[in-house]
């Protein structure tokens, strides 16, 4: 029982943190000038104009809005697949920019965070940690009365 109990807290923390995260890297997007965030998502190379503006728009409310329910615990199966894909997008074309050796910012945390190992390292394990928590979220069913 105490194992269950320690487990539950953990992913708690592990829920609010990555919240906090997301709440952190929006809040930096939004404090800047949006085509700051453009030129970094324009920088991987694979969105044409419109769509890259449309993305440095939207993608810093999303990351919020999704910080803001992990944090409160809310719909834990939609926000946390939610983040899984947003997370494991980000991941892949990191992964891509960096093995063809572009020296791009990664877009994380705003302008200047240049793709490398140690962004590699702690974006898997955010993608870790968000997977995790969207398959306890599914394997954790409410109770019912019955």
């Amino acid at each position: 029982m105490a194992l269950s109990k320690l487990v539950r807290i953990l992913l708690v923390a592990l829920r609010v943190g990555l919240g906090a995260i997301f709440v952190y890297a929006a809040w930096i997007k939004l404090r800047d000038p949006w085509q700051l965030f453009a030129m970094s998502i324009d920088s991987y190379r694979i969105l044409p104009l419109g769509a890259v503006e449309l993305a440095a728009r939207v993608i810093p409310w999303m990351e919020l809005a999704v910080g803001l329910l992990l944090i409160a615990g809310l719909w834990p199966r939609i926000s946390g697949s939610i983040v899984s894909l947003l997370l494991l997008t980000f991941f892949v074309l990191m992964l891509r920019a960096y093995s063809k050796g572009m020296a791009i910012d990664c877009g994380c945390f705003g302008p200047g965070e240049t793709i490398s190992w140690k962004t590699l390292l702690r974006d898997g394990t955010m993608v870790a940690v968000a997977l995790l928590l969207t398959t306890m979220a599914f394997l954790n069913r409410p109770k019912t009365a019955a």
